[in-house]
């Protein structure tokens, strides 16, 4: 099974997701996707992984949400979400980590757990 957490090193609770996976002894990727955007499709796949809502994956919090007049209770599909997302990666909330076909919001960060 491969493990990728998709991390954002300036987040506290992506650097204890991190810190998680290395003490797991599990093998793991690790994918800063500000520097390395994930795309449309790759993201949709993780909304069907994650098995909830798309708008879950949106930090709501984030200044450029409110820039954008975006609204979670906007009743967008998955591939609206996924082209906002793409365009604008820091709306991707963190740490998410992706083992095999599951997907997982570190929040908090032990939620890895999970799926190790």
């Amino acid at each position: 099974m491969s493990i990728i957490l998709y991390h954002n090193p300036r987040c506290s609770k992506s650097r204890e997701a991190l810190t998680i996976l290395e003490e797991s002894g599990k093998e793991f990727k690790v994918v800063e996707y500000l520097k390395t955007p994930l795309s449309k499709s790759a993201l949709v796949k993780i909304f069907k992984q994650l098995g909830s809502e798309a708008n879950t994956l949106i930090r709501s919090k984030e200044p450029l949400f409110q820039e954008l007049n975006l609204s979670i209770s906007d009743k967008k599909s998955w591939e609206e979400w996924a082209t906002i997302i793409e365009n604008h990666p820091i709306l991707m909330e963190r740490p998410l980590v992706v083992a095999g076909n599951q997907a997982i919001i570190g929040r908090p960060p032990e939620n890895i757990k999970k799926i190790l």
